[in-house]
């Protein structure tokens, strides 16, 4: 294998609202797999869910307030610019073009992201694009049948692979994930409970100051 690429792993999500089950899995994946950079990338209407209810300057707000301090973490706005849906292949064709092809790009989802992946906009096209970082709980199993498991079969690849080449791997990554969930803190917030602890002080007083996820 020749010279290493530079490599730059994305992690999106509506961030409604970021808290430190996002944070700890970004940098942990950073850090374990020894990605160069490793961009957050909050959606602006994701394509695939309800309309997230909070805009998507709040969203961008509260990310940036979680990230200071935090280098090793950097916010990618580009998907904000953009109006209607967002579609990750539009976002994996822009940054391909300003980045060119001697740079690795991983694209880190969840298990049910790649179950559900058939269901995405031009999804066959995500792999010419990128790689896929795909972070499990341990213990849960791979599919063994039907398209995504096909593509695991053809795509599967190792930390080598994304960091020699471009685009076209697999990687699955066993990861014990903090049982934090957006949903619950908006639930929290929403009954006057406390979400301390949850999520970052600095997002915990925005969210407070500008009254957010009251019901």
């Amino acid at each position: 294998m020749g010279a290493y690429l530079k490599t730059i792993a994305l992690f999106g999500g509506t961030f409604n609202p970021v808290h430190f089950g996002h944070l700890r899995m970004a940098l942990e994946l950073k850090e374990a797999l020894g990605f160069d950079e490793m961009r957050l990338l909050p959606s602006h209407q994701p394509a695939h869910r309800a309309e997230p209810g909070v805009g998507a300057s709040a969203r961008r707000d509260m990310l940036a307030l979680a990230l200071e301090g935090c280098p090793e973490l950097v916010l990618d706005e580009r998907e904000l610019a953009r109006d209607g849906p967002t579609y990750t292949v539009d976002t994996l064709e822009e940054l391909r073009q300003e980045l060119g092809e001697k740079v690795s790009i991983s694209f880190c989802m969840g298990l049910d992201s790649l179950l559900g992946l058939p269901g995405w906009h031009r999804w066959e096209r995500l792999v010419e694009l990128a790689h896929l970082v795909v972070v499990t709980r341990p213990g849960w199993q791979m599919p063994r049948d039907g398209e995504v498991a096909e593509l695991l079969a053809r795509c599967r690849g190792t930390m080598d692979d994304i960091r020699g080449q471009a685009a076209g791997h697999i990687l699955v990554r066993e990861q014990t994930l903090l049982p934090i969930s957006a949903t619950a803190i908006r639930s929290l917030i929403g009954r006057g409970r406390s979400a301390q602890f949850l999520l970052p002080e600095r997002v915990l007083n925005y969210i407070q100051i500008h009254q957010l996820y009251r019901s």
